[in-house]
């Protein structure tokens, strides 16, 4: 449980540093840039990837889009947190679960069960709720941010289910390599933005990037580990995961940060850990 409760609060975590670093004048591509720069740096010293590996290069037709969503992803992210707040992005990066499940129904033709249907069915209203904002100029259109934070991982979650299944590369060795890409993407980004928009190297960019990358890397690190310690039981990783991060990610949102939410936004919240449970009870019952 130690691993579960650590990938939780890394993930959290996460958005907390993209908040208060905006304090401090920070670049967030450049944040992004060294964050994958630590990122592939922890892959190679936890989980040794095969880098000699010329069976995992003819599977670029999945890297290349990981390595380019994975960055635009982490700046909407940023961007969601800081027009939007803490509390609907974590939610909404959850909820992002139901993207790839609505597309093992529609695309792939997976049969559901009455549980399943019942989560999707909560987990729409959930969504809408947790997008809802007071009618002020501050908050018109900003409800795009972390609804293309859903969509994004949800995309990126298809993606990374597809990597899994290769038969010839080890998870973590792919991983190793969509980071590369990752920084590749963000290496042409910052570049142009150093030469064309003079955004000069930002030492506090620096700083904050190598935070979120030791800590996006341990909620993977401690993820991965927390599966294996419930490898009879991914349910309980699943469930557990999701939830603790909307409850966590609103009480640092809430109380840390003072975020202001409305009666709709708890509202969403509630629903979303209840889509959450049922989505995992389907899981259970069609693992029986």
């Amino acid at each position: 449980m130690l691993y579960l409760l650590l990938s939780i609060i890394c993930s959290v975590t996460v958005g907390a540093i993209f908040k208060v670093s905006r304090k401090f004048g920070t670049i967030a591509t450049q944040i992004i840039f060294y964050n994958y720069c630590i990122a592939i740096l922890l892959c190679y010293y936890f989980f040794k990837p095969d880098v000699t590996s010329f069976a995992i290069m003819g599977h670029w037709d999945l890297f290349a889009p990981l390595s380019l969503l994975l960055p635009t992803v982490f700046v909407l992210l940023a961007l969601s947190i800081k027009h939007m707040g803490i509390v609907k992005t974590d939610a909404a990066q959850r909820l992002s679960l139901f993207i790839p499940i609505l597309a093992a129904w529609f695309i792939f033709g997976e049969e559901f069960n009455v549980l399943k249907l019942a989560g999707l069915a909560v987990a729409f209203p959930a969504i809408l709720l947790l997008l809802a904002y007071r009618k002020d100029k501050n908050h018109e259109k900003q409800w795009i941010y972390p609804a293309l934070v859903l969509l994004g991982f949800g995309v990126i979650d298809i993606l990374f289910k597809r990597v899994a299944l290769l038969p010839d590369a080890a998870f973590t060795t792919s991983l190793f390599f969509v980071f590369c890409g990752a920084v590749a993407i963000t290496a042409i980004i910052c570049l142009y933005e150093i030469l064309s928009a003079k955004k000069a190297i930002n030492m506090m960019s620096v700083a904050f990037g190598t935070l979120v990358g030791i800590f996006n890397f341990g909620n993977i690190l401690f993820y991965l580990k927390a599966h294996k310690e419930f490898s009879h039981n991914p349910s309980t990783v699943f469930a557990a995961m999701n939830m603790g991060v909307i409850v966590l990610g609103s009480l640092v949102g809430i109380l840390i940060f003072k975020e202001k939410l409305n009666g709709k936004n708890y509202l969403g919240i509630a629903l979303a850990l209840i889509a959450i449970v049922l989505i995992t009870l389907s899981q259970i019952y069609t693992a029986h």
